[in-house]
């Protein structure tokens, strides 16, 4: 074994659904990376837009970003 982490291992999940105070949700797309000792770095980037439901910024994330099921996680 070289020490060196696999780098095919599943990332993150790609997208985070979260209820603001207001009663929204947001949604947030992140890409995770690996640096040269294999360590994860993980960009999220928040959409601008604000969602009345986690079901409708679930469904624009199908739709803009081709996401699947099961590659969701909510706060």
């Amino acid at each position: 074994m070289s020490g060196v982490p696999d780098h095919g291992r599943a990332a993150a999940v790609p997208y985070l659904i979260v209820k603001e105070e207001d009663g929204s949700w947001s949604l947030s797309c992140r890409d995770t990376r690996y640096n040269g000792q294999g360590y994860p770095i993980v960009t999220t980037t928040r959409v601008a837009e604000s969602f009345k439901t986690a079901a409708a910024a679930r469904a624009h994330a199908k739709a803009h970003f081709g996401a699947e099921p099961g590659q969701f996680a909510s706060k």
